[in-house]
């Protein structure tokens, strides 16, 4: 067995993040699921090992420079998530619902798993805003007090959620639901593929939902597989010191 079958998903998509393309394109989960295996996720997916190295080898020599975002300060990390993340996920839910409404308007008596899709879209939209409020407004701001702490050499400021390992299970369990009903929507709409002769509307409605599920799985992996377990060790060594 090789170094690479027994590396997580989660880890090489931490060490290049375009590794999560090769992981998309074989339909392996890199954000809730990154926590097995290489050996494991291709065993689950039913797909060839030789297959996946070889992309994900091609991608290592192809010399592009990526993103490290493992090595980022947290504090900067939950200001990317927002600036980026959390701003896409919200310029783009209300786009969604607007070419949800208008297929399911026009087409939805013929295709009738579009009336599915609109219903589990606006459930995903509501939790999903949820989620992000309680993010920016409680767990990312005690993660820059941890920081904070750390920088100074100060004791972890009090909470009234306990430790941080409480939201940060209560985010993870969120992510979770959201992924299950994207992956739910993608069977549904045949991985985002429209119907012959679909019209325009259709077409961009079903692009806007796999560039959403693929925005999604970035946005999970940053936090699920970075910015939580560095959160939770920090915490940890913080408490240990006083």
């Amino acid at each position: 067995m090789n170094n690479l079958q027994i590396k997580t998903v989660a880890d090489l998509v931490t060490e290049n993040i375009k590794a999560a393309h090769v992981f998309k394109k074989y339909g392996i989960d890199f954000c809730c699921g990154g926590g097995i295996t290489i050996e494991k996720a291709c065993l689950k997916a039913n797909v060839s090992f030789p297959d996946l190295e070889k992309d994900l080898l091609n991608l290592a020599k192809n010399g592009e420079r990526s993103t490290n975002y493992n090595s980022w300060k947290l504090d900067f990390l939950t200001d990317h998530i927002i600036n980026v993340h959390h701003t896409y996920v919200a310029e783009n839910i209300p786009l969604l619902l607007q070419y949800a409404d208008r297929v399911v308007k026009v087409h939805g008596h013929h295709y009738t798993e579009l009336q599915e899709i609109q219903d589990l879209l606006i459930t995903v939209a509501g939790e999903l805003s949820a989620h992000m409020k309680k993010e920016e407004l409680i767990l990312f701001p005690f993660i820059k007090k941890l920081v904070k702490a750390e920088a100074e050499g100060t004791e972890v400021p009090e909470t009234h959620f306990g430790p941080v390992d409480n939201p940060i299970r209560m985010m993870e369990a969120e992510h979770e639901e959201a992924g299950d009903i994207l992956r739910t929507i993608a069977t549904l709409s045949n991985n985002y593929t429209p119907p012959q002769g679909a019209c325009n509307t259709y077409r961009a409605f079903y692009a806007k939902l796999d560039e959403f599920e693929q925005d999604l799985h970035q946005h999970v992996h940053l936090e699920n597989n970075i910015l939580f377990p560095k959160t939770l060790k920090m915490e940890k060594e913080l408490r240990a010191k006083f």
